[in-house]
């Protein structure tokens, strides 16, 4: 158990603090302060020692130095149990800081706000970072409490403690202040990363949903001409992002289209030319592709153009637009129509989850007939191994559970998101059926392995002649045992393409 006898109190937020501040004073710790913490101390009749008492400095440079001196840092770093630490903090006159309250400077909500980029740039904490981490350091001896959502039960602890804490909680509170400068960090860095790409933060109208607010880090110019429409929203951007990785899968192909609907593709054709590829993958599901989003790795010429505009669509990217279909495409107020720029995309993806950050390498891995190992005793036709690619092409970018159904150059199905393989499969014939597609002679990609043989003797009973899946199962035989039994060809990979 350690006994406080002296804080460090220097927020940006004072909302909680009063109780703190009490329950410090009444149990005799002596208070350090800064700048406005130190105004709203002396406002409740609470002694409090000024920083710059301490540091024998005044607050320098318009604050940006305030608590950055040894008197301060020595005091919260030095080791308690250590000879040599005592000594050399009596003989520089350090008193020792056994408690630091601090809280950084709100970086997040000023890029929110769509402050100037010096503004911004002001609100990068550095002292009271700084002082977060050597309270964490030293958690041994030193209590940091890095955010008002911890007041309540820091005063918990004080009072049911008698103004002592132990080991255990200090621990705790070291673990919670790295995360807090991690994700403090990590804000900063993805700022940056949009200012490197001469990018900045552009506020967007809302998040997912009405009520959350929401910041686009980035360069949007650099990627896109918008040549028509409104602003581009939060889950515009998340569907455009998907339309990109699933169109650039498509690079040998003379013209495709994709229609994606909340990041999941209801339609993809590869045609010889552009009109017969986005007729193909409207022909897929013509009910989900009202309100979504269309991308196309091809110009789109005037007589393209003439099927497009019949749909209601929220956003059109192409790479080129002839003037004459540009402008019938401009007819619809709010289309919005974006030419893509050739833009490198990062190889990294980054994920915010619970307190911290995900980062993994972007799946670049996509199979073709050449990665194929024939596991049945029947090989798939030529025509069956280019329907088999084109499907898994289509599966790399479906939710998980995922299974798609295809022919050579078309998609026919697909079940997405689904806590069952059997019920992705099942979904998938439902819609092709419902769309009027004849599954005899389909393929069948599956994201992942199939752990019972019921998935292809589904696929078989509504006409699927060719099956591409990772492999891997214990009981992958099985699966194969059925396909030789009935006359289907299936072939692994030996890549698992989740996708959560």
């Amino acid at each position: 158990m350690k006994k406080i006898a002296s804080a460090l109190l220097s927020v940006y937020y004072k909302d909680g603090l009063e109780p703190i501040v009490r329950l410090l004073h009444e149990q005799g710790v002596t208070l350090y302060s800064t700048g406005g913490t130190q105004t709203f101390i002396e406002q409740l009749g609470i002694p409090v020692i000024p920083v710059e008492d301490l540091t024998g400095y005044p607050s320098i440079f318009g604050g940006r130095v305030k608590t950055l001196h040894p008197a301060v840092f020595g005091g919260i770093l030095y080791r308690r149990d250590l000879s040599e630490d005592v000594a050399q903090a009596e003989r520089h006159q350090i008193p020792a800081i056994d408690m630091v309250v601090v809280d950084l400077y709100p970086f997040e909500e000023t890029v929110a706000s769509g402050a100037s980029a010096e503004d911004i740039i002001e609100k990068i904490d550095i002292g009271g970072i700084s002082l977060i981490r050597a309270g964490a350091k030293n958690f041994a001896d030193t209590l940091i409490v890095s955010s008002r959502n911890q007041y309540a039960d820091v005063l918990s602890i004080l009072t049911a403690k008698n103004g002592a804490t132990d080991l255990d909680d200090r621990r705790r509170y070291a673990q919670e202040a790295f995360a807090t400068t991690s994700h403090y960090d990590t804000a900063i860095n993805q700022y940056f990363l949009g200012q490197t790409a001469g990018g900045s933060a552009t506020p967007l109208r809302y998040g997912e949903n009405p009520h959350q607010s929401a910041t686009f880090y980035g360069d949007l110019d650099a990627m896109f001409d918008k040549l028509h429409g409104k602003e581009l929203s939060f889950n515009n951007l998340v569907d455009v992002d998907a339309c990109i990785q699933l169109i650039d899968e498509f690079t040998d192909e003379s013209a495709a289209f994709a229609i994606i609907k909340h990041t999941n593709a209801c339609g993809v054709a590869t045609a010889p030319t552009a009109k017969e590829a986005y007729l193909n993958a409207l022909a897929c599901d013509p009910v989900s592709a009202f309100g979504g989003v269309v991308v196309t790795n091809r110009p789109v010429d005037l007589e393209t153009a003439e099927e497009l505009n019949k749909l209601f669509m929220e956003i059109l990217i192409a790479p080129e637009f002839a003037p004459e279909a540009l402008t019938l495409l401009q007819s619809k107020k709010n289309r919005i129509l974006l030419r893509r720029k050739p833009v490198e995309l990062p190889t990294k993806l980054v994920k915010t989850i619970l307190n911290g950050v995900l980062e993994q390498d972007k799946d670049n891995r996509t199979e073709t007939g050449a990665d194929f190992t024939v596991v049945t005793e029947k090989a798939p036709t030529d025509s069956e191994v280019k329907a088999l690619e084109f499907a898994l092409k289509v599966c790399k970018h479906t939710k998980s559970n995922t299974i798609v159904l295809a022919k050579e150059g078309q998609l026919l199905a697909s079940g997405v998101g689904q806590t069952s393989r059997v019920d992705a499969l099942k979904q998938a014939i439902e819609k092709a059926h419902a769309f009027g597609f004849d599954l005899n002679g389909s393929v069948m990609a599956s994201d992942a392995f199939f752990p019972f043989p019921d998935c292809v003797e589904i696929a078989h009973q509504a006409g699927v002649t060719a099956v591409v899946q990772p492999g891997g199962s214990i009981r992958d035989k099985d699966s194969v045992d059925y396909c030789n039994a009935n006359g289907l060809a299936m072939v692994t990979t030996g890549v698992r393409h989740f996708k959560h």
